[in-house]
C-alpha cells in the first residue's frame, strides 16, 4: 500500500515560477528521486509517490504551509492502493493509488475543495473528509506568517519554542501566538486521528 498525491497550484498564473517551483523542486527532493518518485509537469501540476502511508496527510500540510508562506496554494488529493506498473516517471506509473488520487482530484476541483483522500475504505474517506474539510476552513486562511511557522515546526518537531524564535528572528511570546494563530495543536489532532484510523482498518 501507497500514497499517490496529485495535485496543481493554486494562482500560479498570476506568480512567477521561479518564486516557486524551486522551493518545492526543494521539498519534493525530501520526499524522494525525480521523475520516478515525483513529478512537476504541464507548468503548475505535480505528483508525487509516499511509500509510508501514515506519513501522507503531514507531508500535503507540509506542502500546502510552505505554498502558503508565498501567497499561493494548492489543490491536493491523496490516493491509497497499490502500483502495479513502475514507469521511469511517476506520472506514467499506475495503479489503483494512481487511479484513486485521479478520480478524487477530479472531483475535489468541482467541489471547490483543496485536499481530499480516497481509499477502498468508504467509512475511512467518510470521516477524513469530513475532518480534512473542518481543517481548511483555518489552513485555506493561513497567512503567510503562520504558513511559515507551520513549515518550520513540521520540519523540525522535537524543537522548543526558543529555539523556533530563533529561527523566526522573533521571541518566544510571538512563536506561541502564530502556533495559536495557524491552529497548529488542531492540525497536529488531525493528523493524529488519520494515523489511529489507520491502525484501526486494513486499507
Amino acid at each position: 500500500m501507497i500514497c499517490i498525491i496529485t495535485g496543481d497550484i493554486k494562482g500560479s498564473r498570476r506568480a512567477k515560477s521561479s518564486n516557486w517551483m524551486d522551493g518545492l523542486k526543494k521539498l519534493f527532493l525530501q520526499f524522494g528521486k525525480n521523475p520516478g518518485d515525483w513529478e512537476i509537469y504541464r507548468g503548475d501540476e505535480f505528483q508525487l509517490e509516499i511509500k509510508n502511508i501514515e506519513e501522507a496527510l503531514l507531508k500535503a500540510f507540509l506542502i500546502k504551509a510552505f505554498l502558503r508562506t508565498i501567497s499561493l496554494d494548492a489543490r491536493m488529493s491523496i490516493g491509497f492502493g497499490d502500483k502495479t506498473f513502475k514507469s521511469k516517471r511517476i506520472s506514467e506509473s499506475n495503479g489503483t493509488a494512481f487511479i484513486n488520487s485521479g478520480e478524487a482530484f477530479n472531483l475535489m476541483k468541482k467541489n471547490k475543495i483543496t485536499l481530499v483522500l480516497q481509499s477502498p475504505s468508504k467509512e475511512f474517506n467518510k470521516e477524513m473528509n469530513l475532518l480534512l474539510r473542518l481543517g481548511l476552513s483555518f489552513m485555506d486562511n493561513w497567512l503567510s506568517q503562520q504558513a511559515e511557522f507551520v513549515f518550520l515546526a513540521i520540519q523540525n518537531p522535537t524543537i522548543s519554542q526558543e529555539e523556533m524564535g530563533e529561527k523566526l528572528n522573533i521571541n518566544q511570546a510571538a512563536v506561541s501566538k502564530r502556533r495559536k494563530r495557524a491552529n497548529f495543536d488542531l492540525l497536529l489532532e488531525i493528523n493524529a486521528s488519520y494515523i489511529e484510523k489507520l491502525k484501526m482498518l486494513e486499507i
